[in-house]
């Protein structure tokens, strides 16, 4: 199972790391900036998850993950060439992807070293959405998890699927599949048919 997990957890730095490589494209960074930002974005939510769990850091411990990353931003790189076009949907779909890989692998983690449900699936959103958020705050954008389209909410409710799932005996496996589908799903129609949280309006104080 650990190698199965260890899959699973290098996809969503991959992921993560194309969404960081994209961001950089359309910010019009240099090669550096490139690394930097497909790094901090794939690594930012797993390294603060590994710190409030008082774990090793998951990418000092394995350096496969930056191989992982680099490879992920050299073959977007390319194709970014090639195409010679950004539709913002691609980066949009990437960041879902990888939020749905990393609330899992958060929540599951959490769970594996003893954390109650409701710490886990906290953990897991933070494992989820940190790593998009230090992306945005380093390209002075507004982050995801704090506008528009539901983005937290969908990792919270990808958690409530996995743990009730798990409570009613579903083996690790088919709960953390479930929580994926369910978290990538409701991102994605967010974003389609533009489901928001209630936002704050100044236009109604007085």
């Amino acid at each position: 199972m650990s190698t199965w997990l260890h899959w699973i957890d290098l996809m969503g730095v991959a992921v993560f790391a194309v969404s960081g490589t994209l961001m950089a494209y359309k910010k019009q960074m240099d090669s550096f900036g490139v690394v930097v930002l497909a790094s901090v974005t794939a690594t930012g939510g797993g390294t603060l998850r590994d710190i409030i769990l008082d774990l090793p850091v998951f990418w000092v411990q394995d350096h496969s993950f930056f191989f992982a990353i680099l490879a992920a931003a050299f073959c977007t790189i390319i194709w970014l060439r090639i195409s010679h076009r950004f539709p913002l949907r691609y980066l949009q779909v990437a960041d879902a992807i990888g939020l749905a890989f990393f609330n899992v692998m958060g929540l599951q983690k959490a769970l594996t070293y003893g954390t109650s449900p409701f710490i886990a699936i906290a953990l897991g959103t933070m494992t989820g959405v940190f790593g998009g958020l230090i992306r945005d705050v380093i390209c002075r954008e507004i982050p995801l998890v704090l506008k528009g389209e539901l983005y937290a909410t969908a990792c919270i409710i990808g958690g409530l699927s996995y743990v009730s799932a798990l409570f009613f005996g579903l083996s690790t496996y088919s709960c953390m599949i479930l929580g994926f589908v369910i978290t990538l799903t409701i991102r994605l129609l967010a974003m389609k048919w533009h489901w928001n949280l209630p936002v704050f309006n100044p236009e109604h104080m007085e």
